[in-house]
């Protein structure tokens, strides 16, 4: 039986691990993968046809604790515990619910003190009990009619729940904790930077917190503006945004055949390679000869995709120019979004004129894909992966190198 530390606004963890609020949903599953021989049993609960209505959650049905992460950002929103039977708890380093400690309301009286009187909810049949950050709620199955103020003495806590500010339902998913950065950077939005033939580059504001002996003490995020484009080299690209966290070599390119003249290609004595920025969303895709960028890809981190919990979701934005119909003058400014469906994107951008490519992904060491095939369509140097569901899993840009004569916007940096 897990024994944890409650902590009010805050997290629920004990001195191995924790899941703190506004954590990212990644990093609750390594902290699960680690210690998966104590934690088990765990569900991931998602909307398959609506991702964006509800929330992610992570069922630890062994332990009786439910994490619910925004299904827009996908940060540790709420800490629920809805079995208090399968868990130790406790604050401040002192039991208020085990085995020999039953969770009564002169319990919670005794470890957390006073706050304003509880709410009672006649449809739930239950009684809330709020203190900043934390709420308990008071099974009342007993009493037939509920007092307006007071909790009947004996009353047991049937859920407990931890989150940010003063109420349970406007309560949003904060800002990631320093402890959470691990010396990465992470993307808080992604601009794609385009003309009117189509994509140039990225410009993205990134998120990062000092690492290093003694930082820590007087640690604060930062945040950075990088620009990169089409034709940088991989120097341009690692003095911008770092390291990558992997690089990949392509064994194959599995879309030749689907160019004018496959077999009129020479094969290539090297491979393209990529950087894979996880915790930014990115690809990068650099020339085998020349070692300059070819193409970007944006993941979104829809669950159901074959590739979830890989990358961070990247949240990006990409602006068009649209032309009114029936006018040859008048435009109007439209931003594709992470969010944006495909039903959406095709009524800017229409139809395209050829069908989709279909991508069935599997492992080598398994040819099953529960999540099934996605549909890639081309639009104006922009490959949109389209999911089953109508939501965009990834967007690839491609696009003519930068001309000697485009300048590079100067990179900016603040603190925060």
């Amino acid at each position: 039986m897990l024994d944890l530390e409650v902590v009010p606004e805050r997290s629920l963890g004990n001195e191995q691990w924790e899941f703190a609020l506004g954590m990212p949903f990644s990093q609750a599953i390594s902290v699960l993968q680690k210690h998966c021989r104590i934690i088990k049993n765990v569900q991931v609960l998602y909307s398959e046809q609506t991702p964006l209505s509800h929330d992610l959650i992570l069922n630890l049905t062994q332990d009786g604790i439910k994490l619910l992460f925004d299904a827009t950002n996908q940060r540790l929103k709420v800490i629920e515990v809805y079995d208090l039977s399968k868990v130790k708890l406790k604050y401040c380093g002192v039991h208020f619910n085990s085995q020999a400690i039953a969770p009564t309301i002169e319990q919670i009286d005794q470890s957390f003190g006073a706050t304003h009187p509880g709410v009672y909810n006649p449809a739930e049949q239950l009684f809330h009990l709020n203190f900043r950050g934390l709420s308990f709620s008071f099974q009342l199955d007993s009493w037939n009619e509920a007092p307006k103020y007071e909790i009947p003495h004996g009353a047991m806590v049937k859920r407990m729940h931890i989150y940010t500010g003063n109420n349970l339902q406007e309560t949003r998913a904060p800002a990631m904790p320093l402890a959470c950065f691990l010396g990465n950077i992470f993307a808080e939005c992604v601009d794609v930077l385009r003309d009117g033939a189509g994509p140039l580059g990225l410009k993205l504001r990134l998120l990062t917190a000092g690492c290093g002996p003694g930082v820590m003490a007087d640690a604060k995020v930062r945040y950075l503006e990088r620009s990169i484009f089409f034709g940088d080299s991989c120097q341009d690209v690692l003095g911008a945004l770092g390291s990558p966290h992997k690089v990949f070599y392509k064994s194959e390119d599995k879309m030749k055949i689907h160019s004018p003249s496959p077999h009129k290609q020479v094969p290539s004595k090297c491979n393209d390679y990529f950087f894979n920025y996880f915790t930014l969303g990115v690809d990068i895709l650099f020339d085998s000869t020349t070692h300059l960028v070819k193409k970007f890809v944006l993941h979104t981190n829809y669950p159901g995709h074959y590739n979830f919990n890989i990358y961070h979701r990247c949240d990006f934005k990409i602006p068009l120019v649209i032309k009114k119909e029936g006018t040859s003058s008048q435009t109007e400014d439209c931003i594709l979004t992470t969010y944006s469906k495909w039903d959406q994107i095709q009524e800017l951008l229409g139809h395209p004129m050829e069908k989709p490519v279909v991508l069935h992904r599997s492992s080598s060491a398994n040819n099953t894909n529960p999540f099934g095939s996605t549909f890639c369509f081309g639009l104006q140097r922009m490959i949109f992966e389209v999911m089953q569901n109508n939501h965009i899993a990834s967007v690839t840009l491609y696009g003519a190198p930068r001309t000697s004569s485009q300048a590079r916007p100067e990179s900016s940096a603040s603190s925060h």
